[in-house]
């Protein structure tokens, strides 16, 4: 079933490691090793849903490949705090260091400047480990 039309998961990331699994290994056996998850924030989830999905993110290390995180301008911030997407940057922040420090390795993002200040801010704190 096409996972972007439904928002009823008896387990939203046992669903998502269903979906990608055989894809990954579709992908492995046919030679292809550059892969990275992209959990799909947005597509098909409640703003809950992306929540859980953001807050459970490393249950996807199991495939031992980067976790992309889109959620740059995406309605699970701009709708809870009652702005629009495009005074949603601040937002956007917040949840780019939360996805980082949940797992993340890639953040697809609108605002370049502001998400790479997060990531250099990440890695300094991530350095005093």
């Amino acid at each position: 079933e096409d996972m972007q039309n439904q928002t009823n998961y008896e387990d939203l990331l046992v669903e998502i490691v269903d979906f990608l699994a055989p894809r990954i290994e579709q992908l492995t056996l046919a030679g292809q090793h550059d892969i990275v998850i992209d959990p799909g924030f947005g597509f098909g989830k409640t703003v809950s849903q992306n929540y859980e999905l953001l807050n459970r993110l490393e249950e996807l290390f199991l495939f031992d490949r980067p976790i992309l995180a889109g959620v740059s301008r995406k309605s699970m911030i701009w709708k809870p705090l009652g702005i629009q997407p495009d005074t949603a940057l601040n937002g956007t922040t917040a949840l780019h260091m939360a996805a980082l420090e949940r797992g993340a390795s890639i953040l697809r993002v609108h605002d370049v400047a502001p998400a790479k200040e997060v990531v250099e801010l990440f890695l300094l704190l991530s350095s005093t480990d």
